[in-house]
């Protein structure tokens, strides 16, 4: 019997068209993201729309996930084309961290771009007290999903600042967004999220309540001991009621691939993000750091050829 493929394949050719350069090497792109109330999966939509009109022949489909941890898990099973990670995630995955969530190194992911910063954003209700780090101690704190990239940054930042989860009334692992109603109602005294500025979970939560953004001293930020966290800005105002600027740390995000992925959807997906962009902007703001110049700093893993073959012809790449 005559495949679906081949029988379009035989009609496109009959009426004189030519297919698509990358429909023979796959039909389908899974974009993984996050929570639907974080920056990743706004930009996950955006992006997916992006790769349907760069390769018409593909179908996208956009999935929301617990982020860094499960996308590369899911990347290193086939169980997904393109994901959103953070940079100390990707970098343990490759090693396999298993404290990280990686019972083994995951040799099979492979780099599209460095994105934007993710800004580990530590904010409290306003009444609870806390002004500084060392005030959390005794509070009840959310800190993202289990294993979650955010939840790794939460220990990393914790840890140096001389912080264990023992010390806390109350640690709960839930998403932004989940996060964020027990804040509103009480629940807990604050929240960790690592994210792009101007998060909507946050956005939402200073609309909703009096809030206090707590810094991140730079003597915590080096005492974390790992390149890929930067000293960085809450510029003021990201957020209702924060009238100055704040002192934090940042962590690089990456878009990632794995090495199943043909090169020609590879550089097609590359292709969709780079000539996109304004979309990815009107998506989030998060996306205006979004810049070629730096798409291949610090990249904890191996570029895939697709990409490689796009940087190359727009020359980002010698």
């Amino acid at each position: 019997m005559v495949s679906l493929r081949k029988a379009l394949g035989c009609l496109l050719v009959a009426a004189g068209i030519a297919a698509a350069p990358y429909a023979a090497a796959a039909d389908f792109v899974n974009v993984l993201t996050g929570g639907t109330s974080g920056v990743y999966y706004p930009l996950g939509v955006a992006l997916g729309n992006a790769i349907g009109k760069t390769i018409p022949a593909v179908k996208t489909s956009v999935q929301a996930t617990k982020a860094s941890v499960e996308n590369l898990n899911l990347l290193q099973a086939g169980r997904g084309e393109i994901a959103f990670t953070l940079g100390d995630s990707l970098s343990d995955a490759w090693k396999g961290n298993e404290e990280a969530g990686f019972k083994a190194p995951l040799k099979k992911l492979r780099g599209i771009a460095a994105i934007y910063p993710n800004y580990i954003q530590v904010v409290a209700r306003a009444d609870a007290g806390i002004k500084s780090l060392a005030d959390l101690k005794g509070k009840k704190i959310s800190v993202g999903a289990p294993k979650s990239g955010t939840e790794l940054n939460a220990r990393a930042v914790l840890h140096a600042a001389g912080i264990e989860y023992k010390d806390f009334a109350k640690v709960e692992y839930l998403p932004f967004g989940e996060s964020v109603e027990l804040m509103k109602n009480r629940q807990i005294d604050v929240t960790l999220q690592s994210a792009g500025l101007g998060v909507s979970s946050l956005r939402d939560l200073a609309a909703s309540v009096p809030i206090v953004v707590v810094p991140i001293p730079e003597a915590v930020i080096k005492k974390i001991n790992d390149p890929a966290y930067i000293l960085a800005v809450i510029p003021a105002n990201t957020y209702n009621g924060q009238s100055a600027d704040v002192s934090t740390a940042a962590v690089q995000n990456f878009l990632v691939t794995h090495e199943g992925v043909s090169n020609d959807i590879a550089y097609g997906m590359t292709k969709a993000l780079w000539t996109n962009l304004p979309e990815l902007v009107a998506a989030h703001a998060a996306a205006k750091a979004i810049d070629i110049k730096h798409a291949l700093q610090a990249m904890p893993v191996p570029l895939h050829p697709g990409a490689e073959k796009y940087y190359k012809e727009v020359g980002a790449l010698k």
